[in-house]
């Protein structure tokens, strides 16, 4: 397995995979063509310093993603900081490593680039998610809130 950034060619299988589970197929749209809202998003992405897709690929497949997000901030004395959005691994890979394989490397890029921390928010819904972030030594240290926009 080795790891890369995200292209625009690679849009059909990250929301493919964004869209394989209980959640996602209800918020995703994986159709051919693909929706131009994910081009957009891309691009938007594409534009902005330290916001990336880390792809993990096996075999020439695309098998995992997340997107890493460096945010500078005033708080903690202008402490960088990662969010990490987005983690899917491809359902026939899923138990194998790549999910913690792919953390493994976010966090090295974070660390690389200066942050102080790596954060994440997570469903409350997903169980499974919470003790694998658990395992990996993130803490429930907050309480995340959204407002939906719509």
């Amino acid at each position: 397995m080795h790891f890369r950034k995200a292209q625009e060619t690679d849009l059909p299988a990250i929301v493919r995979m964004l869209a394989d589970d209980e959640l996602g197929s209800q918020r995703e749209r994986f159709e051919d063509p693909l929706p131009a809202v994910y081009h957009e998003a891309f691009a938007a992405m594409e534009a902005q310093t330290g916001n990336q897709i880390i792809l993990a690929i096996e075999d020439e497949a695309i098998i995992g993603c997340l997107q890493l997000v460096i945010i500078p901030g005033l708080a903690r004395q202008g402490m960088l900081r990662a969010q990490i959005e987005g983690v899917r691994v491809d359902s026939s890979y899923r138990g194998k490593g790549v999910g913690e394989a792919l953390f493994q490397e976010a966090i090295s890029i974070a660390k690389s680039a200066g942050c102080g921390l790596v954060q994440l928010t997570t469903d409350k819904q997903r169980g499974d998610a919470h003790r694998f972030y658990d395992r990996l030594g993130f803490t429930a240290s907050h309480e995340g809130m959204k407002l939906i926009l719509e």
